[in-house]
């Protein structure tokens, strides 16, 4: 039928979810995120959704191609893939996947402006177009305990996501998901970025807010996941032209 959108085979599913979570994790170095060893953004498997793919351990973003990512089952093994998974990043995403079968995608780094935000333990307000994306559409995670290495925090940290796009985690940083790698991932971008904006413009002076019904509205334009995967488009465009290695 003309117009209608060819259905991906799942090998095609796989590959491009896997080439646009390698374009993530390039994006996500380009930005900063990366600091060390920390840091993870996952997609799950079409064929298997009880597994999914994970950048590996110890491996700069910005050098991670489609082909170095693994596959990862419900223990924490790797069943495709060389390298090792990060303990941290296995207990926090296997619970938020587990928790949430409409989520492919799941991002968590150690940003700057997300980290810095994340010592207030309090939500994002409504004072940008962009910050309106979350408005009523994320979550506090007040439970620290140091590096999440026990699943149970893992769950908990699902159970305070909930149904959003995006959980605030008390003295430590941000993680977002979505049905998309490219949600995922551009929620990240953007959150951050309101983060630093807010930031900015509490140590300016009080911030004025946009009125909540013109946040709602805002918000069921620019915090879509159709407006994710608008926004991600041309970034994972140009990171494909410039640094094409990482869909190999």
């Amino acid at each position: 039928m003309t117009g209608t959108r060819r259905v991906r085979s799942v090998e095609e599913e796989r590959t491009y979810r896997k080439q646009r979570l390698a374009a993530a994790l390039r994006l996500f170095a380009r930005s900063g995120f990366d600091e060390g060893a920390g840091g993870h953004i996952t997609a799950r498997d079409p064929g298997d959704p009880e597994r999914f793919w994970i950048n590996p351990f110890g491996v700069h973003f910005g050098h991670v191609r489609a082909s170095d990512l693994l596959l990862v089952d419900t223990g924490g093994n790797v069943r495709v893939g060389s390298g090792t998974v990060n303990p941290a990043g296995f207990a926090i995403h296997s619970q938020v996947h587990a928790a949430r079968p409409d989520v492919v995608a799941v991002a968590h780094a150690h940003s700057t402006y997300g980290r810095a935000w994340a010592t207030l333990g309090r939500r994002l307000d409504p004072i940008t177009q962009d910050a309106c994306a979350f408005f009523e559409d994320h979550e506090v995670f007040d439970g620290f305990g140091g590096v999440v290495l026990d699943a149970e925090e893992g769950k908990q940290i699902a159970e305070r996501l909930g149904g959003a796009k995006a959980v605030i985690l008390r003295n430590h940083g941000l993680l977002t998901v979505g049905q998309s790698v490219q949600e995922a991932a551009w929620w990240f971008v953007t959150m951050d970025s309101s983060c630093h904006v807010q930031l900015l413009a509490e140590a300016a002076g009080e911030p004025v807010p946009v009125d909540p019904v013109v946040a709602r509205a805002t918000a069921a334009t620019m915090g879509t996941p159709e407006m994710g995967r608008l926004n991600f488009r041309p970034l994972y465009a140009d990171l494909v032209r410039t640094q094409p290695d990482l869909l190999e």
